[in-house]
């Protein structure tokens, strides 16, 4: 059977508060740059789900999704390796709530920042991905749509050891 080619599935969150954005300062093989909090989609949960993890693990924030900002590809080239990776990534927004001051950061995750949409401009060649402008465009823009626009089946939502369904 042949190679079947699948893009990665990642999402991410585009928090605003007080006119300011939530952006992650992280190492990465290109050297440090900033992103969304993002990550990949594990087995066992929804984007939605994944969304709230990735929030959490990587600022140390709670976070309540409130739309679907859009679905956005990318394909990315790693200048030093030359691996050849496509995105499809799911990106949200939402509201931050509790702040766990004590709980440690993803690994690779420098620290948190809040910019202003000119400031994130104006470090544009700083950015993880083309993605991260991509979506605050789109939300300042006031591009929004309904959660349930994602419909996750609960057989999707098993451990992977299909023991118990996760929360």
């Amino acid at each position: 059977m042949p190679h079947r080619w699948k893009p990665n599935v990642t999402v991410a969150a585009v928090i605003e508060r007080d006119g300011r954005f939530l952006l992650v300062e992280e190492d990465t093989s290109d050297g440090i740059r900033l992103n969304n909090p993002a990550g990949h989609l594990d087995p066992g949960e929804s984007p939605i789900q994944a969304c709230v993890r990735e929030v959490l693990e990587e600022t140390a924030f709670d976070f309540k999704p409130s739309a679907l900002l859009g679905i956005y590809m990318n394909r990315f080239v790693r200048t030093k390796s030359g691996a050849d990776t496509t995105y499809m990534r799911f990106a949200f927004t939402g509201t931050v709530g509790a702040f766990y001051e004590n709980q440690p950061l993803d690994e690779g995750i420098r620290r948190t920042v809040w910019m202003t949409a000119d400031e994130m401009r104006a470090e544009a060649h700083q950015m993880r991905s083309p993605l991260v402008l991509q979506s605050l465009d789109d939300y300042l823009a006031g591009q929004r749509f309904a959660l349930n626009l994602i419909y996750t089946d609960a057989s999707v939502l098993v451990q992977p050891d299909g023991v118990r369904p996760l929360e």
